[in-house]
């Protein structure tokens, strides 16, 4: 493995009730984080091959290990997203590098699908800093009631020379949605859109 990883970290969240009110099936949200060695940090590195192949080794991982701590198959997921942060050494670059590529496939080939683009963010920190990963629906961006977000945060990460790289997936939407848009049972699957 080219990722030098120093711990992962894996997050759930189960939602039982919103505003007193149940939330049946509760909605369950799950992130896996790898804090890595940033092999670039404090230096300017024009080819960033080496930070795209982690990502895809990362990217399988990861979301292995996330859906296997939301309890439901991979291709149930619903929605699903993507975040790195660089420690103070880095450049948001780095995290780029890991997250558009080549990350996608191998974390889509554990759900079995995943037509619509995996939202994402970047963003450079200290130590404990907030990691904010975007969520949406994984086969049709358009539905509205899962877009949503996710925080994970680890305490003692990133330190400087490192990246703390997140994917985080869902059994379903934000809890009791009714702002409208694209229902689920509407989607058609064609593009990544609808």
């Amino acid at each position: 493995m080219k990722a030098r990883i120093r711990k992962i970290v894996t997050f759930v969240d189960e939602t039982l009730s919103e505003q007193g009110k149940a939330v049946t099936p509760p909605i369950r949200r799950a992130a896996a984080v790898a804090v890595i060695e940033n092999p670039f940090a404090g230096r300017y590195q024009e080819d960033l091959s080496l930070l795209i192949d982690v990502g895809e080794e990362l990217g399988g991982l990861l979301a292995e290990r996330a859906v296997a701590a939301l309890g439901i198959p991979g291709a149930s997921v619903e929605s699903y997203g993507k975040a790195a942060a660089v420690g103070e050494n880095g450049e948001l670059e780095h995290a780029a590098a890991i997250l558009h590529p080549k990350l996608g496939t191998p974390f889509r080939k554990v759900l079995g699908k995943g037509a619509a683009l995996i939202p994402s963010s970047k963003k450079r920190g200290p130590m404990g800093v907030v990691l904010d990963v975007p969520l949406g629906h994984k086969d049709a961006a358009y539905v509205r009631s899962h877009f949503d977000g996710m925080e994970v945060r680890v305490n003692d990460a990133p330190r400087a020379n490192e990246i703390m790289v997140a994917v985080a997936v869902t059994s379903g939407g934000r809890p009791l949605p009714r702002v409208g848009g694209l229902k689920t049972s509407e989607i058609k699957g064609e593009d990544g859109l609808r």
